[in-house]
Parts: structure tokens; C-alpha cells; sequence
């Protein structure tokens, strides 16, 4: 028997992929008993997925909630007459 081939680090992959190989990971689960080594070892790889998911969800949601300040403040000079629709 052939020794599995290593995975791709997680940092290596797109969110995308990260993702849809996470979902794979569940569905493998879901689908079939496992044996406890297979189960040690898709555990750690679906913890290092989730962690690299989540750290790209907080820095993704730091830019935007850097850049959205940025955004509605090239809004208003691009109005200068205040016609926006959040005036009554």
C-alpha cells in the first residue's frame, strides 16, 4: 500500500478550495464509518482548514471595515450638495 500523499498546506489554497475541501472532510464523515487513524488525521486536517478559514474571514472583515469608512467618506465629497438619500 502506497503512503498517502501529503496535503497541500492550507495556506497554499484558496479560500475556495480550503473551503470545498473542509466540506469534503464533513460529507467523508457523514457518509461511512471511520477508522480512528483516518479519523485522528482528517480531524487535524479539517482544525487546520477551519483555523486558516477563519483567520482570512478577520482579516477580510478588518479591511472592509477599514476601507468602508474610506468609501462613504468619497461618497459625500463626491456629493457636495447633500442629496443623499439618507436626507429628510
Amino acid at each position: 500500500m502506497a503512503a498517502p500523499k501529503d496535503p497541500v498546506s492550507v495556506v497554499d489554497l484558496s479560500y475556495t478550495e480550503a473551503s470545498q475541501e473542509l466540506d469534503a472532510i464533513v460529507e467523508f464523515f457523514e457518509q461511512r464509518e471511520v477508522d480512528v487513524d483516518v479519523l485522528v488525521s482528517r480531524l487535524e486536517r479539517a482544525t487546520e482548514l477551519i483555523d486558516e478559514l477563519d483567520k482570512r474571514l478577520r482579516h477580510t472583515r478588518a479591511q472592509v471595515e477599514e476601507l468602508v469608512p474610506r468609501l462613504d467618506a468619497l461618497a459625500g465629497e463626491a456629493d457636495p450638495v447633500g442629496g443623499g438619500a439618507d436626507d429628510e
